[in-house]
């Protein structure tokens, strides 16, 4: 096979919708998955199914990178999906580092290079912060954090540079997706339903949002770019606080945000990982901004109006 797209974490709430358009494009998409046999009733249409396991470092998958056009890397074990506890720590950390290495050390092996290496990490490079007043806008240049999450992007990183210079480099700083599939917005549907929402912990945190249409465009559009290259801060232009952004969201469901979660109840529910939940990042797209990206959704207000209206 070649000039095939390969993707890991295409059943995601990201990656599906990415996979999904080049399948509909008819692009020769190949999807790594843990599980093949699942990954094809989720997403059908794929030119192939692969075993891909992120902790064995050589497998059938290897010879699909050979003449790759490109390879996109969006696995991950989520974050903040469950209690934190010293093991999931090192699985959530694992899972980013060990996947990328061993999917750099196949792209650096191959004969036929890919044309690019699309890799995930996140706006935690910057750490965390209690206000959006505690630090500038952060762009593709400000430094990295010290705390655990700017560790894991930090280093994920790090193991995406290690591929061959013969391959273009594109590394996606995400901020927090807004789909109503997944993520953070889809937990606060339910409370705000219910007449219970409101914002989480202080409310003063920064949110460095996009919508999920904006992610997926600027992705498709780093396979074929050949001036997309190195940190791409994937935000929208106009990060809120946490205040803000209940009151908005509030304001399109026709709902009250009077009703704040409590930093202890997130504490009891996600341990450690409440530190986090807590905490934001006041990002910019400069370097979006500077490749002249159009965002179709730069407003919070029309983000969610449009994602609630058409659930997405």
């Amino acid at each position: 096979m070649e000039g095939q797209i390969v993707i890991t974490g295409a059943t995601g709430v990201i990656g599906s919708v990415i996979a999904g358009k080049l399948i509909a494009a008819g692009e020769k998409v190949v999807v790594f998955s843990r599980s093949p046999q699942g990954a094809e009733l989720k997403l059908p249409g794929a030119a192939a199914y692969v075993k891909w396991d992120s902790d064995i470092p050589k497998g059938d998958w290897n010879e699909y990178i050979d003449g790759a056009k490109a390879v996109i890397h969006l696995a991950g074990k989520p974050l903040l999906d469950e209690r934190w506890s010293e093991e999931h720590k090192v699985a959530c950390y694992e899972s980013r580092i060990l996947s990328t290495r061993y999917l750099v050390d196949a792209i650096n092996a191959a004969k036929r290079k890919p044309g690019v290496f699309i890799s995930s990490s996140a706006v935690g490079y910057y750490g965390s912060f209690e206000n959006c007043s505690d630090t500038l806008q952060l762009t593709e240049d400000s430094p990295e954090g010290d705390d655990f999450l700017a560790k894991i992007c930090y280093d994920w990183e790090k193991e995406a540079e290690k591929v061959s210079g013969d391959v273009r480099l594109v590394i996606l700083r995400t901020g927090i997706v807004l789909s109503t599939k997944g993520g953070m917005l889809q937990k606060l549907l339910l409370p705000f339903n219910l007449f219970v929402g409101g914002p989480v912990g202080s409310g003063q945190q920064c949110l460095s949002w996009i919508h999920i249409d904006d992610e997926v465009d600027v992705v498709l559009d780093a396979i074929d770019n050949p001036a997309m290259k190195g940190p791409i801060n994937l935000v929208a232009p106009n990060p809120v606080s946490m205040h803000d952004f209940a009151r908005t969201l509030g304001s399109v469901m026709s709902r009250p945000s009077l009703v704040p979660v409590p930093r202890i109840a997130v504490q009891l529910l996600m341990g450690e990982g409440a530190e986090y939940a807590v905490k934001g990042q006041n990002v910019a797209p400069h370097a979006l901004d500077e490749l002249g990206f159009r965002f179709s959704f730069a407003d919070l207000r029309w983000a969610l109006k449009d994602l609630i209206e058409h659930n997405k």
